[in-house]
């Protein structure tokens, strides 16, 4: 007939075999710097899984630490990864339950575990390790301090960003207590080292304390906790608006922001069914 089955012809096997990977291009584990064209290349098409990968193997790379850009393409890479698969398990749970729809939400929950703890491994076992390394080496040397700084800042980054796969975990696996301690605890060391070493407009800590402060309200359940974190950071921020950095402008008045949207939602509800009590877009 016209419509011959061609389902048992190997160049039409299955959608899966056919997924590209964006690794085995030629050259392209050759030089760091291809690794980086390659995972803004990927976040333009938006293809984030394929961004995930190039910056795994740039966070192994041997000798080199990620630049504050590099830190971004990895916090947006993984960001996306997560968010639809976060958006995915929040839709199911609407659902009314039955064989099948079990069966499903236990897969997406799966892949949402395995990307969690694929990022929470390179922080874990890599990044903070190597920061931390780098800070004991320059500390005492006054004429680093502008590369202590920048440390400072890194770990900062990236203890926030432990905090919050951790806390994608525990919002899923309501059952594992252990993801609640360990989002509580990184955030608080996170936020100890924020306040002393950045400036209380710095869009890092600013969103620290923003997402620290959902914590506090979605996953610990501690409204005033919540509130207290987020108007203190708040006020922090306004009293030095004037020595905002030109550049992050834009990204810590859009944080300021929605600290404030989340108090005032905070304040005037008695539930705790609001939804997400929002978060930075890509910090």
């Amino acid at each position: 007939g016209e419509c011959d089955d061609t389902s048992t012809d190997p160049e039409t096997a299955s959608f899966s075999a056919m997924a590209t990977d964006i690794l085995s291009i030629t050259g392209l584990t050759s030089k760091r710097e291809n690794l980086v064209y390659m995972a803004k290349s990927a976040e333009v098409a938006e293809r984030y899984e394929d961004m995930c990968k190039i910056m795994k193997l740039l966070v192994q790379w041997e000798g080199t630490s990620l630049s504050s850009d590099e830190r971004n393409l990895l916090s947006v890479a993984y960001k996306n990864v997560i968010g639809m698969r976060r958006a995915s398990c929040r839709t199911l749970k609407e659902y009314k339950n039955s064989e099948w729809l079990d069966q499903y939400k236990t897969l997406v929950e799966d892949e949402l575990k395995d990307i969690c703890k694929e990022i929470l491994n390179l922080l874990c076992d890599t990044l903070i390790p190597d920061v931390k390394n780098e800070i004991k080496k320059v500390e005492k040397d006054e004429s680093a301090s502008e590369k202590f700084a920048d440390l400072q800042e890194a770990l900062v980054f990236y203890l926030k960003m432990t905090g919050d796969y951790h806390r994608y975990l525990a919002e899923i696996f309501t059952n594992d207590k252990a993801n609640v301690e360990a989002a509580q605890d990184t955030y608080k060391e996170a936020l100890v080292i924020a306040e002393k070493h950045l400036i209380a407009t710095h869009p890092i800590r600013l969103g620290l304390a923003l997402n620290f402060s959902v914590c506090y309200y979605e996953i610990l359940k501690d409204q005033p906790k919540a509130c207290e974190l987020a108007k203190s950071a708040f006020d922090a921020a306004i009293s030095k608006l004037d020595s905002i950095d030109e550049g992050s402008y834009k990204d810590s008045t859009l944080i300021m922001q929605l600290l404030r949207d989340n108090l005032t939602l905070w304040t005037t509800t008695d539930n705790n069914d609001e939804g997400e009590g929002g978060e930075e877009a890509d910090a």
